[in-house]
Formats: C-alpha cells, structure tokens, sequence
C-alpha cells in the first residue's frame, strides 16, 4: 500500500459527549468483527461510537493470510459448522444470515474484487489485506461511525437497579450507550492490540471464561534431531495425534520442521485439539511418512528393492527427501553404507515402522504472538446465538474472537468475525432503538 492510499483515512477524532450527541451503540474493538458489527448498526439507523485502544483500526486483519487476508471460504454450511468443531452449532444462526456470500457480496459493494484459490479460500484480487481493512474503515467512516484511536475501556458501566447496559467508562470519562459490543478480540498477535480486555471486561460482568489459549499454532517437540531438518517441508504425509497414547485425531497433508519442532497447515490444525489438553495429558505426534502405502506393501516393496548391493543411505533417497536421509539413518539405528542384501528382516521391520509412524513428543505449543486465533473465550452457553446478546446482561454484545469459537485455517474464522459482528451490530442496533 502506498503513503497516499493510507493518508487518505483520516485516524483521530476527537471525543464528543454532549447530551445531544449521546453514543447509542458503542464498539468495543476495530478490528474485523468490530467494524463489521459497527458498520452494520450504523446501516440499522444507529449512532454508532468504536474505541479502539490502539492506534490503527484492524491491524490484525492487516496482517492475516501473511498480509494478504483469507477473508472466507467456498465451503458449504455444513462443512463450515463441522471447521468450528463441538462449539460450531452456536454460528449456525449468524452463519444462515450472513454468510460467505453475503460477504464477498459486501466486498465487492466496498470495491474490493476477491478471487478464489485452492480449499475454497477468498483473497482480495490485490493480494493485499490493507486493502480489505481500508474498505471496511471508509465504509463505517462514510455511515457516520466516530473512530476513536487510543482509547482503552476500563468498564461497562450497568444500570443500579436491573443487569441492563448504560454506557462504557474508559480511562478517561464514562459515555453513556444503549448497547455495548465487545469485539476485542482475544490473545494472540499482542503487538496488534489484541490484549485480551474483553474476557477481563465479561468476567466482571458476571461470563464465564473459558481459559483462552493460542490455537492454530506450531509446536514444540522434545527431540533435539527436528533442529536438523529446520526447513523442511513435507507433501502427503499424515499427522496423528496421540494422548496418553490413544488417537485422538489425525489430518493429511503439509508440514514444516522447524528449529523448534514442527509446523504447517496440518500440525496447525491439530494444534486446535492439543491446545485443549496440552500440559495435561502426555501428547505426541506420529508421522506416516507413506500414508498411500501399507506396512505390507512397504514391505513387499523392500524385499523386491533389497537384492543388490547398494549402500543403504544411497537407496534411501529413493523413499526420503535428501534431508531427511541422515536423520533417519540414526533413528532405525543401521549403518549407511551397510549393503542393503544384508539389511535383516528386523531391521526392516524398523524402517517400515519409522516410515509409517515417526514419533515426536510435543513439549508445548508456540506462544500466543505467534499463533494465529485464540481457543477459548466467553462462553457460549450465555450467549445467544441468534443476536449475539449477552443472557446476563441485557444491551451487552459480543462478537468475533472473543467468544469461545475457533476454527482450522482457510478463511473459517474471518468469516465468523465478519458473521457474529453483523448479527451483534444489527441486533444492537435493534436494542438501542427500542429503549429509546
């Protein structure tokens, strides 16, 4: 993005409260679900206020997809309820109003042209996310929406006699509000603002939290030898994942070694369900390194390869990656240059059992700054799943990442900001107009 393009959004604005200019509904957080539920109230005839305690609007969304933003995906309904897991039939309502569709739709309205790529992901054509966070800022700036920057809320303030929102107190004054909605979303990426105010912000309101933790994150793994194979990356492998040695899940396709363990969208993906239990429960990982073969097969094949003379390590390039050869040379404990007509039938029952499960201990996940969402939140059970309301507190909203739902990677959980930030601003929007 270009000097001029940023320069043409204005970022500060100075606050007013004056008993004319009373904010109706106030946004907690400008990020993507923010801006969503703040633009979409606005459409609903709302006065709508954000506070933002950073000092740019959206800046995770600026940086999600590496910077290019997967804002949503292709997938149907159903396969993107099952994306969320155990708590994905909480979004089915928010999803069956404002779906994927209706948010390129939305996109396109904003100027911003998207295209698709493989697994149903949605990119902007630009291959840029400032793209997509400037059209949502122009958008909701264009409704009337007052962005206030560097403004941190410490409370929502309550009415004395019932559970019913009455305005926000930040640091520096109290604002009064019809409806409140929090969209700040949860821990991870920190430097962007994402400090985790809104589960301090619920829980004094009375919401349980569920432990917020990073998901969609590498792993780190006990053995010192992945340090060895930092960079590689490995097509059409499967992953399974172990707890106290029973599967609990398994996922095919890419992964990275790093020099900390491992990573890729398949170890990502896992990482949603070891985050539940990591600390708990003794998790390794197994990696079918020819998950298209079975142990007989592999077998067969060894026996009809192993006839000759060659030297082992100079076969194996034949069923590894190069650098990998090394690694597993030490694992199965059999001397490179040994001929490979002298390979015994058990030491190739050891390579076929390290070909089809290479076990790797996982010794925690990647910190919160390098995780990608957050698994855990406000719980849902006090939500309401068909206008993102508070069942405590009446005028009380929340939306995106906030609340206790996550997904796999590929545009799943954008898409749930976008949809629970629409329904929040509408149904808050609803809110404030009715109780005036």
């Amino acid at each position: 993005m270009s000097a001029r393009k940023n320069d043409s959004i204005p970022r500060t604005h100075s606050l007013s409260n004056t008993p004319n200019e009373t904010p109706r509904v106030i946004i907690v957080g400008a990020g993507a679900s923010g801006l969503a539920a703040a633009g979409r109230a606005a459409e609903c005839g709302a006065n709508v206020v954000v506070l933002e305690r950073g000092d740019r609007t959206a800046r995770k969304l600026r940086i999600a997809g590496k910077g290019r933003a997967n804002i949503t995906n292709t997938a149907e309904l159903h396969d993107f309820i099952k994306a969320f897991g155990e708590n994905g039939k909480f979004l089915y309502s928010a999803f069956s109003r404002f779906f994927s569709n209706d948010l390129i739709a939305l996109f396109e309205r904003l100027g911003v042209h998207t295209k698709v790529e493989r697994g149903g992901r949605v990119f902007p054509e630009s291959d840029d996310a400032d793209d997509v966070a400037d059209a949502l800022e122009r958008w909701v700036r264009k409704l009337g929406v007052e962005i206030h920057l560097k403004t941190r809320v410490k409370s929502v303030e309550l009415a004395k006699d019932t559970a019913r929102v009455i305005g926000v107190r930040t640091y520096e004054r109290i604002l009064p509000a019809d409806a409140v909605v929090i969209a700040t979303g949860g821990i991870t990426y920190p430097k962007t603002g994402s400090t985790g105010d809104g589960y301090r912000i619920a829980a004094e309101l009375g919401h349980q939290i569920i432990e917020p933790k990073p998901a969609l994150t590498a792993m780190n793994v006990a053995e010192d030898w992945v340090k060895r194979l930092q960079g590689l990356g490995l097509k059409n492998v499967e992953a399974k994942l172990f707890s106290d040695q029973r599967l609990i899940e398994k996922e095919f396709g890419e992964m990275l070694f790093t020099h900390f363990g491992v990573s890729g969208p398949i170890i990502l993906t896992l990482s949603r369900r070891a985050a539940q239990i990591v600390g708990q429960t003794n998790l390794e990982l197994s990696i079918d390194l020819k998950p298209a073969l079975s142990a007989e097969q592999i077998k067969e094949r060894l026996i009809r390869d192993f006839s000759g003379t060659k030297a082992f390590k100079n076969y194996l390039p034949e069923l590894l990656p190069r650098k990998l050869i090394p690694v597993f040379i030490e694992l199965v404990n059999i001397p490179g240059d040994l001929p490979i007509n002298r390979i015994t039938a058990a030491q190739r029952r050891t390579i076929i059992s390290t070909l089809k499960d290479l076990r790797l201990r996982i010794s925690g996940l990647r910190p919160a700054d390098e995780a990608i969402v957050t698994a855990g939140g406000v719980c849902i059970r006090e939500i309401n799943p068909k206008t993102m309301e508070s069942k405590l507190i009446k005028g009380l909203y929340f939306s995106g990442e906030v609340i206790d739902i996550d997904a796999i990677t590929g545009g799943y959980n954008l898409q749930a900001a976008f949809s629970t930030g629409w329904i929040a601003g509408e149904s808050a929007a609803e809110s404030a107009k009715s109780s005036n």
